[in-house]
């Protein structure tokens, strides 16, 4: 912490020639810290190998309470990809066929065995390989790397996952997502100067998703749900009275709850009956307005933990998604220079 102190005190210092603080204040203080410096004293990390049965792989995540693992190929010695909610979606939506069906899809997620090798993604069924869209090689940093990639890696890459990997032992140490950092620079954002975008309107700055917003309604199917988050490619979807007003979300996380309770082998029940297995603890869909300012919606939605903000008009219609993505984008990559389409 005495090299975030030294920081902010020279942060200050440049800024004092200046009647409004610098834009590119948070993207400085962001180069300035390494991953290392995220990684706190203790953690749990659960990494599964690559032989390893999907279905046991799914079930340990719910055990141990992680959303995603890095995936060890013993051959090469080495990480070669991640296993997320995200497969576990891709995986019921494309071998589920009916509530009737129900060894296919069982068997068929008990059979699946990991078979990377040099592709980001693929799945070794009965002996076919199945591949999912993205051929990308592992994305990682090293604990050396300053803060500031780390925010360029996973919103050029759309990855909400980062695993820091030391290059020299070749161990991985932690997985950085947007949650994480937001809160780090949350945490000194109070003894910072404030840009004077920070005043700003989330309608001056045009910070947000407003078009094609994608959505759902309480009666929809959960597979129908399903193959949204696929072709989406969305992490959240509001779901919409039939007035259209915003009364509840159901995000990817919501979907583990299907390998938590063993009910992935009936996929047509509704949002709102699959809902009915969520923590007691959720305290119901966050949402923001366009006129509220870019500090109010930062402090929002890291007091809330969530990871992304639903946009409402006065009627609590859905006018808008505004992510952990779109808010580093505009608290750090756009005061340097990089525009969302450029990173």
């Amino acid at each position: 912490m005495k090299s975030s102190a030294r920081m902010l005190e020279k942060l200050e210092l440049d800024n004092e020639v200046a009647e409004e603080p610098d834009s590119d204040i948070y993207m400085r203080f962001m180069k300035s810290h390494k991953c290392y410096d995220l990684i706190p004293t203790s953690s749990k990390l659960v990494v599964f190998d690559t032989s390893l049965q999907v279905k046991k792989a799914f079930f340990a995540l719910v055990a141990n309470g992680v959303r995603a693992a890095p995936l060890w190929e013993t051959k090469k010695q080495s990480f070669v990809g991640m296993l997320t909610i995200t497969d576990f979606i891709i995986i019921l939506h494309r071998y589920y066929k009916s509530p009737l069906v129900r060894f296919q899809t069982s068997q068929k997620l008990k059979n699946h065995q990991f078979c990377w090798s040099l592709l980001f993604c693929s799945v070794l069924v009965c002996g076919e390989l199945y591949l999912q869209e993205t051929f990308k090689p592992l994305v990682n940093i090293s604990p050396d790397a300053s803060i500031f990639d780390a925010v360029y890696s996973l919103i050029k890459n759309k990855i909400h996952r980062l695993p820091v990997i030391d290059p020299v032992t070749g161990n991985a140490l932690y997985i950085l997502t947007h949650k994480r950092i937001l809160k780090f620079l949350q945490l000194f954002v109070c003894e910072m100067p404030k840009p004077a975008f920070m005043r700003q309107t989330l309608e001056e700055l045009g910070i947000g998703t407003y078009s094609n917003i994608a959505f759902i309604h309480p009666d929809t199917p959960i597979i129908k749900a399903l193959g949204m988050f696929v072709e989406r490619r969305v992490s959240a979807l509001p779901v919409v009275d039939v007035t259209g007003k915003v009364v509840d979300i159901y995000s990817k996380f919501d979907v583990i709850n299907l390998a938590a309770e063993k009910t992935y082998n009936n996929l047509d029940i509704t949002v709102t009956q699959a809902l009915l297995h969520r923590s007691q603890y959720f305290e119901g869909v966050m949402k923001c307005y366009r006129h509220e300012t870019v500090e109010t919606i930062v402090d929002r939605i890291v007091k809330a933990e969530v990871h992304r903000l639903v946009v409402v008009d006065d009627n609590s219609s859905i006018e808008g998604i505004i992510s952990l993505s779109d808010i580093l984008q505009a608290l750090v990559l756009t005061p340097a220079g990089i525009d969302a389409q450029n990173s």
